[in-house]
């Protein structure tokens, strides 16, 4: 079967790889669609440290079940709309033993420490499979950076009670920002890009702020009556956000950060102390994808409108190149492995 394989920095391969069949606890599931997130550009660009080539990248799965193994429940049929967790975990280090598996020590995600979805099948276990009758194959591939998202809004823990500023308003962004509309609490978005903003207002954000040609201090003290947001989400991955994220966050606030900063950070703690801060770290998602494909299948929030591209499979290296070119110009790419 086919599959498209990073070799080195900026260099792709359509390469021929013998096809997974299903073992007694797994599903085969034929992909038909695969999301890029910014982890794959960082790996296209060769500026990550998790990701060594050769690898076929791709953990964003929206696909079809082909065939399951003997062990497979029921609930999961042959035929059925799916997405998946790319998460793996070992079950024995502490974060596994307490029952907080997305952050085993020893995880490997798809597409990242091992092969990805790229490809035209993978075989994974039927306890990372989540089907859906409702959401198109394209919506399905986005609900892992959306479940992103949600996980950090349950760290944080949302509630109506709360006004949420998030910095970055990408797919995972974004998610966090669905979620907590979705809880009720008021919401804020940061960005430099208005298109990605205008997603940030359909998807329940009561306020976007241009942080561009806006001051984002003011703005925020404007909205929460000089109080600041009682919960800040930093999904930009910007050292400049993670400081904004400290100063903006309200005495006895939350901050989480989602985002991997892309250089080192001079922290000064006087803030943390002084407002007692709760620093908090978001990583991967939990359960969250049920969530996910619960608010989704609401149809309350237009989804969808976070695509920017869709490429053929044969498109996807030079949709890369163009990604990489201007990132600004897009929110979600999904690569189309097979039609529908």
């Amino acid at each position: 079967m086919k599959a498209l394989s990073l070799l080195s920095p900026g260099t792709f391969d359509l390469v021929d790889i013998p096809g997974p069949e299903a073992g007694p606890e797994e599903v085969l599931i034929a992909i038909k669609y695969v999301g890029l997130c910014g982890t794959d550009l960082n790996a296209y660009r060769g500026r990550s440290s998790l990701v060594a080539g050769p690898r076929i990248l791709g953990h964003e799965v929206g696909g079809v079940v082909a065939a399951t193994g003997e062990d497979v429940p029921a609930d999961i049929q042959v035929g059925a709309r799916v997405t998946l967790s790319p998460y793996s975990h070992c079950g024995t280090c502490r974060a596994c033993r307490i029952g907080r598996t997305n952050s085993c020590l020893f995880n490997q995600t798809l597409g990242v420490q091992r092969d990805g979805a790229l490809t035209e099948r993978i075989a994974v276990n039927h306890r990372k499979v989540y089907p859906s009758g409702i959401l198109s194959l394209a919506e399905l591939a986005l609900v892992e950076p959306l479940a992103v998202g949600y996980h950090a809004t349950n760290i944080g823990r949302v509630s109506a009670a709360d006004t949420v500023l998030v910095l970055g308003c990408g797919a995972v962004g974004l998610g966090a920002i669905a979620a907590s509309a979705s809880k009720g609490a008021t919401v804020v978005g940061a960005d430099v890009e208005q298109r990605k903003l205008d997603t940030a207002s359909r998807l329940g954000a009561g306020h976007v702020i241009d942080a561009v040609n806006e001051d984002v201090s003011q703005r925020v003290a404007a909205i929460t009556a000089g109080d600041g947001p009682t919960v800040v989400i930093e999904a930009a991955g910007q050292a400049e956000a993670t400081t904004m994220a400290i100063e903006l966050a309200a005495s006895a606030g939350r901050v989480v950060f989602i985002g991997y900063a892309s250089k080192a950070i001079d922290l000064d703690t006087t803030l943390i102390v002084k407002k007692e801060l709760e620093i908090l770290g978001s990583r991967n998602a939990f359960d969250e994808f049920r969530s996910v494909i619960a608010m989704l299948e609401e149809r309350a929030r237009p989804v969808s409108q976070m695509i920017t591209r869709i490429a053929d499979f044969e498109q996807a290296p030079q949709a890369f190149a163009e990604w990489s070119a201007t990132p600004g110009s897009f929110t979600k790419i999904l690569v189309r492995i097979a039609a529908e």
